[in-house]
């Protein structure tokens, strides 16, 4: 029952926003009493925190499983964004933003987790894009996989980048080019207009 009200929560969390979804309406939608839900969640903050750990943990298999498979690191970047934002739903409640505003210490605490896992993979594909000739050979990994980090949550601030002004694909298809295009050799260069011509089309 346990990952049954997880499994129902993210969902609604995901497609309406933490704030605005009552334990009320999760217990409607499941079809089970809000008591059933109190058995397992003593209140909504240990409900959100537990969904956000929830998906967290269901990404970051996502994400390592993408990794494994050692693709070209160009395509493995954008593969992992269209995970992402599948899961996520393509980020419409903005669910980072609301959890910065109503839930910091959770926000806080799914920030140094998801370091973790980004600066792992991360780095890991900058160092095999070097090996490829891909990227240029004179970046610093460390500062780029940093700045990587802190600019993907930069932009889901929905008062720096608004949603009536920039669509949250929008804004990781950008970013994604301009990380790339920053650190890419002509071939690495010649390989991503391949790719985002091909994908286009």
């Amino acid at each position: 029952m346990r990952e049954k009200i997880l499994i129902g929560a993210s969902e609604l969390f995901l497609n309406f926003g933490f704030k605005s979804v009552t334990m009320d309406d999760i217990a409607n939608n499941l079809g089970i009493s809000k008591k059933t839900i109190y058995l397992h969640f003593a209140n909504k903050t240990k409900l959100v925190e537990a969904t956000t750990m929830y998906l967290f943990e269901s990404i970051s298999e996502g994400i390592n499983q993408i990794c494994a498979l050692q693709k070209d690191p160009i395509e493995e970047i954008y593969s992992i964004k269209q995970f992402i934002m599948e899961h996520l739903k393509d980020e419409k409640s903005s669910p980072q933003y609301q959890l910065q505003k109503y839930y910091p210490k959770i926000c806080n605490s799914l920030k140094e987790k998801q370091f973790k896992v980004m600066q792992t993979c991360v780095i890991d594909n900058l160092k095999r894009g070097i090996q490829l000739q891909l990227f240029r050979e004179s970046i610093n990994v460390e500062f780029v996989a940093r700045i990587y980090f802190s600019i993907m949550l930069a932009i889901k601030d929905k008062d720096l980048f608004p949603d009536k002004l920039f669509s949250m694909n929008m804004l990781m298809s950008n970013y994604l080019e301009y990380h790339l295009r920053g650190i890419c050799t002509a071939k690495g260069l010649e390989t991503l207009n391949k790719f985002i011509t091909s994908n286009q089309s």
